[in-house]
């Protein structure tokens, strides 16, 4: 009798049991999440546009389909410098950009993406994790309903492309250049007219005289841009982007529907971009160089101290006015130059010294 009467409960246990498993194929499917992503690249552009179309993928890939994501490259659901407020007003999800297009909104964006004389990846790894920058971007970006995490870094980046040689301070008065955040400031300080472009639209304009100089990014992606075909001049190191940072800019409310989970895995996959653009564009940089050189005669330079001089005079000033501009971006550009003060310190006591020694005694230039 006893033994009736537990298989009796045992099979309405399975049924119950099989009851929950149908009900909760539906609850789940119900969860889908429909993510938009604008971005500031042409699409398949090497580095920039295939790192966030492959961010875009991750995330869909890493949740099974479950957060179903659209990528729109620069110009086809809203224009490269148009993501911002795409994004902030809901009408996308995320963007993939660099947030220094923003200063016009406020200068502290600048700081997420490079300062003059600022910081390299290293440097800047430790300040957005450690010391305090990620907190201050959460600020900055929360007064404009947005949720920012890094996604990639293209290392220090080239001074440009000039169709005249620059042996002086002087020879930048009146030139036009395409120079975007406070890099493009420091220019103005110097003479220069600084242009912002997004990146589909530099290549018409140096060749149609209607830029005399570009900065863009370094050896990979300046070689797929062509620019050798309108300016021979490549100097070097470039004062403006030492790292030249790119952010995953997310909508806050919609971040904020999500669950710690998806939160978690959106944060994971920025981080694993962040890491794997740096080491792509370091891997590809010293090859495309010397393609411009051997193939296309591209005549490399170093600015000489003068007008490094005067890019560091330049900067000056330009930080002054970022402070006076407000509360937050006195204290943004305060954490950031104590951690270049502390962190930069270290680096060239370690890293600076190692490598001078290294290529000394190998005889590597």
């Amino acid at each position: 009798m006893k033994r009736r009467e537990f298989i009796k409960k045992a099979g309405a246990a399975g049924v119950a049991g099989a009851a929950a498993t149908t009900l909760a194929a539906p609850a789940i499917a119900q969860k889908r999440i429909d993510m938009v992503v604008v971005s500031t690249w042409p699409r398949d552009f090497p580095g920039l546009g295939t790192s966030a179309q492959r961010m875009a993928q991750s995330i869909q890939d890493a949740t099974d389909g479950r957060i179903q994501v659209q990528y729109f490259a620069a110009g086809e659901r809203v224009g490269a410098f148009d993501s911002f407020d795409e994004v902030a007003s809901g009408n996308a999800q995320a963007y993939h950009a660099a947030d220094y297009y923003w200063k016009g909104k406020h200068p502290g964006w600048a700081y997420f993406t490079a300062v003059p004389f600022g910081l390299t990846y290293t440097e800047r790894q430790a300040w957005i994790h450690y010391l305090g920058g990620q907190q201050l971007w959460d600020e900055l970006a929360g007064e404009y309903g947005l949720k920012c995490l890094p996604a990639g870094s293209t290392g220090v980046q080239m001074g440009g492309w000039f169709n005249k040689e620059i042996n002086s301070a002087d020879d930048l008065k009146g030139l036009k250049m395409r120079i975007p955040g406070l890099g493009g400031d420091v220019m103005a300080k110097l003479g220069a007219s600084p242009v912002s472009l997004p990146g589909g639209q530099i290549y018409e304009n140096l060749v149609s005289g209607a830029i005399e100089a570009t900065e863009w990014v370094g050896p990979w992606n300046d070689y797929a841009m062509k620019f050798y075909e309108a300016a021979k001049f490549y100097y070097y190191p470039g004062f403006h982007e030492p790292g030249g940072f790119l952010s995953f800019g997310m909508n806050a409310s919609w971040w904020g529907t999500l669950s710690k989970t998806d939160q978690q895995i959106i944060t994971a996959i920025s981080g694993q971009e962040n890491d794997k653009v740096m080491a792509e564009f370091n891997a590809n940089n010293g090859a495309f160089l010397a393609k411009l050189i051997n193939e296309h005669g591209v005549v490399v330079k170093e600015f000489g101290d003068d007008v490094y001089d005067s890019f560091g005079k330049g900067s000056n000033e330009v930080f002054e006015e970022v402070q006076a501009h407000s509360d937050l971006a006195a204290k943004i550009h305060a954490s950031f130059e104590k951690a270049r003060s502390e962190v930069g310190a270290w680096m060239n006591l370690a890293d600076g010294a190692y490598l001078r020694q290294r290529n000394r005694v190998l005889g590597l230039s």
